[in-house]
């Protein structure tokens, strides 16, 4: 038996879930998991199932295409047994990195990473013990073009269906955020808008903030505007220093990354406008 998850977003109405488990039915499929959300605000329906089925994935989806063009229904099928090939941008914060590769190699995320990209050269030793290749990119203002183009060719040339800002600290140009649309996903502190710029945890500590964390989000044209995926926080108070701010902060970035990172590999997550419906 195979093991699939369907994903799939329509018009709301009634006999929906009948459509669906009838179709699996047909097919002798045996429902492992199931998921669904009406939105009301838009009028839409989501739904997530997870299915063993002794159909080949070919026929499957041609079979599903049919069902999706009759029903106007948004369909995509995945193969649930494999990983997520996966290519991660850093610039010169590894933390987010360094917890990535060892979920990875833990067997705790179902990934892939097939390439680390960077403008910077730290983490080559990095990429090396976990016997993944890194390209060193960098980039100025007048190369900034030239080096997305290198970038894009490397995502393109591995298949990615994932990739990862973690902690890349270069502003993408509209243009590669639209040809990675639905599949980047960036993390950054939680400060803002209140802090933006450099050294949030500095501004953050003269403010005296009570409370910091960390937004997982799918990257847009629009900077850190993009569907929200996952967010936490950690409470601080005036013991804490800059340094215990930073640390705090790194801990929950990774966290929040992780998460974020999971549900997307595991199909959890169907973007809904600017939100995303979690189906954890």
């Amino acid at each position: 038996m195979n093991t699939y998850i369907l994903n799939l977003q329509c018009p709301d109405r009634p006999g929906i879930v009948h459509t669906v488990t009838a179709f699996l039915l047909s097919h002798s499929s045996n429902i492992e998991e199931a998921a669904q959300f009406n939105d009301p605000a838009t009028g839409l329906f989501f739904m997530r199932v997870r299915f063993a089925c002794p159909v080949e994935i070919t026929l499957l989806k041609q079979d599903l295409a049919h069902l999706a063009t009759v029903e106007s229904m948004q369909c995509s099928l995945h193969n649930a047994k494999e990983n997520m090939r996966t290519v991660i941008f850093v610039s010169k914060d590894g933390h987010c990195l360094n917890d990535l590769l060892f979920r990875c190699k833990s067997g705790l995320l179902g990934l892939e990473v097939k390439a680390i990209i960077s403008n910077h050269k730290d983490f080559y030793q990095l990429a090396a013990s976990y016997n993944i290749p890194f390209h060193y990119i960098p980039i100025s203002g007048s190369s900034k073009d030239q080096a997305e183009a290198r970038q894009y060719e490397i995502v393109q040339a591995e298949g990615a269906e994932l990739v990862i800002l973690a902690r890349y600290m270069q502003i993408l140009s509209d243009d590669f955020c639209r040809k990675l649309s639905g599949r980047a996903i960036n993390i950054h502190h939680s400060f803002l808008p209140s802090f933006k710029g450099a050294r949030p945890y500095y501004q953050a500590h003269e403010r005296g903030v009570k409370l910091i964390g960390a937004t997982a989000h799918y990257v847009t044209a629009d900077l850190d505007e993009g569907p929200i995926i996952e967010q936490d926080v950690a409470r601080v108070d005036h013991s804490k220093s800059v340094e215990d701010l930073t640390a705090i902060g790194r801990d929950t970035e990774g966290q929040v990354l992780a998460r974020a990172v999971k549900w997307h590999s595991e199909h959890r997550i169907l973007i809904n406008g600017h939100k995303t419906v979690v189906f954890k």
